[in-house]
C-alpha cells in the first residue's frame, strides 16, 4: 500500500450560531464539538476556516443541548444578530483531546483496510454517533457500509497516514 499523508485542517468547526441570547450580545451555539468542556478550553474562536477573523471567548455555559457563549467583541443584541447562521472555528492547537480520541475532520477521508490482509474497503465519508459508539460510514464504488468504531473491530487508527485498520465482523462486507 502506498503511503498517504493527510494535511490536517488547522481550524476546526466547533458549532453554528443559531440565535442571540438576551440583550448584551450573548449567542446560542449549536455545538458540533464534544461539548461544553471542550469549549471552555478555548480563549479564541474564529469566524473563518483560516483563522483570520479572531474573536475572544469570554464565557461559555450550557443551556439544554446548546451553549450560551459571550464574545468580547460583541456587546449588543444588534451585533449578535449579524452572526446568526455563522459557523465558529477553533485552532486545533488551542484545545486538547483525550488520548485515543480523534477529530472527525481527521478521520474523514481515511482509507479503511483489513488489518490482516491489507484489503482496502473504501474511505470514511462520515462519522455518526447514535449513543453507544461512533459509526464510520465507509464508501467504496458508491456502496456504503456502516462500521462500528468499537475495539473488537478497530485495530488501529493512523490519521497521519490516513489509514484505519479493521478486523471486519462476520457479514460486514459479505455481498449475500
Amino acid at each position: 500500500m502506498l503511503a498517504r499523508f493527510l494535511i490536517m485542517k488547522q481550524y476546526l468547526e466547533i458549532g453554528k450560531i443559531n440565535n442571540t441570547h438576551a440583550l448584551r450580545g450573548e449567542l446560542k451555539l449549536e455545538m458540533w464539538c464534544d461539548g461544553i468542556d471542550y469549549l471552555k478550553q478555548l480563549e479564541r474562536v474564529y469566524l473563518d476556516s483560516k483563522g483570520e477573523q479572531e474573536l475572544t471567548l469570554v464565557s461559555v455555559r450550557p443551556q439544554k443541548n446548546i451553549a450560551i457563549i459571550k464574545l468580547a467583541e460583541i456587546t449588543t443584541v444588534e451585533e449578535a444578530e449579524k452572526l446568526k447562521g455563522r459557523v465558529l472555528y477553533c485552532n486545533r492547537d488551542d484545545a486538547q483531546i483525550d488520548d485515543g480520541a480523534y477529530y472527525i475532520a481527521d478521520l474523514i477521508g481515511c482509507y479503511v483496510v483489513d488489518a490482516d490482509t491489507d484489503e482496502e474497503y473504501g474511505r470514511i465519508t462520515d462519522v455518526m454517533n447514535y449513543g453507544s459508539c461512533d459509526i464510520y460510514d465507509v464508501e467504496n464504488d458508491g456502496k456504503h457500509v456502516l462500521i462500528p468504531a468499537i475495539p473488537d473491530v478497530i485495530a488501529e487508527i493512523n490519521t497521519e497516514y490516513q489509514v484505519v485498520k479493521i478486523k471486519p465482523m462476520k457479514g460486514l462486507f459479505d455481498e449475500n
